[in-house]
């Protein structure tokens, strides 16, 4: 076998050569031009790259075929060193439905422009202070007006433009590009990729805002919809050019926002609502995020094997629940926040995806600012943007960990979700004694069988605890409950919530401490065109949810099983199958 991939190797080289010589003679005639740098093995910073599109195709093609390593400078590297990373030469057309096609593509591909390494500005530049929303003044509000109202007149050929930067989101949310040295795509939500890809995208949307107005002090607002006073829709957003008719009209201000919302309307009051929204956010951010791939999302790596599909917490809720319930019902997709190829055609795209960058700087101050990933392949991974300048820079999630280095911060708010931490509805002696007179007839295998179980009504499941009397060294390792092989079938929103020994769950909301946390599948709204050769590869999806700090408030560490509740939301869970329950131990 390894000696026909050599001669397979060899013959497709030649082609390679002969294919593409006078596509190299004339790039070199027109520019100084070489191939990007692979896996971190760097040229000089700010070095003006060229990729030559047709080397790229070919190259991919021999890769796959041939599977074995690559060579770059003299030196062999393995597709575990492989670098996530798009390839600007792929960019292809997507499908809204039959016969409404999505096209985020730029109008000139990438991949014919240089390309710079990202800078950190200047330590002597102003620090940009990004504010509460609902707490900005009128000065700020003419500025930010002034500054949209540029970007939103700029032609499409311009990066800058608002619909150019909205497109970015389009292109790297519904697998527009492929990797870079794989047919495979490239996703950047449900997964570890989430927090820095979006930190990037707002990162550069700010910077060019400031600049169209001259003002290096500009920054984003943010809606703080995990505190009391930013939970409604600001104010702001009701007027041009911050408005988008296409939203709720039921959930504009005054509502309250419903940060778990599942397309049913909860019927909570105010004060209700603002205390289901606390400990909603007390789950995601401090009991069910006690591990870093609990908070960040799976680890997604480059090609066919390396992809993964399960989102951290904030990604599931409130990150996609406020997409849905910002979204206008009246649409086929809820466009536009609620489906990701036109979520950010609606300026609060970049207040919410500003909060959320917030909280990641939030949860990284709870545990004391320790490296969240060590993994060079998630560090030195990256991704394309234009600047203020009009310029495409390269830069890698390690540029990004650091918000003070970037010339920004937050205004402080105070986390009143800190103190939320929920109580059991039932007191935990009286529901175990009821618990134990269920019965196992009454429950469902924890594994559901290779076609699964469907979820077309609630599932309950007796699950086994692998680990009950555990050593002080093993109690700082994580007890986790995996919904493991989630299987959305359609292009859909699907929501379902997870309890732990609840005695009726059809009850409970996230107030009460048998909530363990919730999945929700946002809807795409395409689906993709391949290119001959891509990789179509469907990944069913885990979730993942820390339970160690429930189980010790549920008074059940010493239990030998637990009774596990998947409570589907609003009907959308006729779609959606299964394959089992079980629990992991994460150190």
């Amino acid at each position: 076998m390894a000696a026909k991939k050599w001669v397979l190797g060899v013959f497709l080289s030649f082609l390679l050569a002969a294919f593409t010589v006078n596509l190299i003679i004339q790039d070199l005639q027109e520019v100084p031009s070489h191939l990007g740098e692979l896996n971190g093995l760097d040229g000089k910073r700010n070095q003006l790259v060229y990729i030559s599109t047709a080397i790229e195709r070919l190259k991919n093609m021999v890769h796959g075929l041939v599977g074995g390593s690559w060579s770059c400078n003299g030196e062999s590297l393995k597709p575990d060193q492989i670098l996530l990373s798009p390839n600007l030469s792929t960019c292809h057309e997507s499908m809204g439905k039959p016969g409404f096609p999505v096209y985020c593509c730029p109008p000139k591909r990438e991949s014919e422009e240089p390309f710079i390494e990202f800078q950190f500005p200047n330590a002597s530049s102003p620090l940009r202070v990004r504010r509460p929303a609902h707490l900005v003044d009128d000065e700020y509000i003419a500025k930010y007006k002034k500054a949209l109202s540029i970007m939103k007149s700029l032609p499409f050929d311009d990066p800058r433009s608002f619909m150019r930067q909205a497109d970015m989101h389009c292109i790297y949310c519904t697998g527009a590009y492929n990797q870079q040295h794989s047919n495979s795509l490239l996703n950047i939500h449900r997964s570890w990729l989430f927090f820095p890809w979006h930190r990037m995208m707002i990162y550069f949307h700010e910077r060019i805002l400031g600049n169209l107005i001259g003002d290096d002090t500009f920054a984003l607002p943010f809606w703080n919809w995990d505190s009391p006073p930013g939970m409604v829709m600001p104010n702001m957003y009701m007027k041009l050019p911050f408005l988008d008719e296409n939203r709720q009209n039921s959930h504009l201000p005054p509502h309250l926002a419903d940060i778990n919302f599942d397309y049913v309307e909860s019927g909570l009051g105010p004060e209700e609502q603002i205390a289901t929204n606390l400990a909603f956010m007390y789950n995601q951010m401090v009991s069910g995020a006690k591990k870093s791939e609990l908070f960040m999302g799976c680890p997604y790596k480059a090609g066919e094997n390396g992809s993964c599909n399960g989102p951290g917490t904030i990604e599931l809720a409130p990150h996609n629940s406020l997409h849905t319930w910002v979204g206008s019902p009246l649409n086929i997709y809820r466009e536009n926040m609620g489906v990701f190829y036109a979520a950010a055609r609606d300026p609060i795209f970049y207040a919410h995806h500003s909060n959320i960058d917030r909280l990641w700087e939030v949860w990284r101050g709870l545990r004391g600012y320790k490296p969240e990933i060590i993994d060079p392949l998630w560090l030195d991974s990256y991704f394309f943007f234009h600047d203020e300048n009009k310029q495409l820079v390269r830069v890698r999630i390690r540029d990004v960990l650091d918000i003070a280095k970037l010339g920004y911060s937050y205004e402080h708010v105070d986390h009143l979700w800190l103190n939320a931490r929920p109580k059991p509805s039932v007191a935990p002696e009286i529901a175990r004694s009821i618990l134990n007179m269920r019965g196992d007839h009454n429950g469902k295998s924890a594994d559901f069988g290779p076609k699964g179980r469907t979820l077309d009504a609630i599932i309950r499941a007796r699950v086994l605890r692998p680990k009950r009397q555990r050593s002080k060294k093993e109690r700082e390792e994580e007890e986790v409950l995996v919904v493991y092989g989630i299987d959305v079938k359609r292009d859909m929103f699907v929501k379902f919530d997870v309890y732990v020994n609840a005695v009726d769950e059809t009850t409970l909301s996230p107030k009460a401490r048998e909530f363990a946390g919730t999945f929700v599948n946002v809807r795409r709204g395409v689906t993709i065109v391949m290119n001959e050769g891509d990789a179509v590869m469907k990944r069913k999806s885990n979730l993942k949810l820390g339970i160690s700090e429930l189980l010790e408030d549920l008074e059940a560490n010493e239990d030998e099983t637990i009774w596990v509740s998947l409570v589907p939301r609003g009907g959308t869970g006729v779609n959606t199958t299964f394959d089992g329950i079980r629990i992991e131990f994460m150190a």
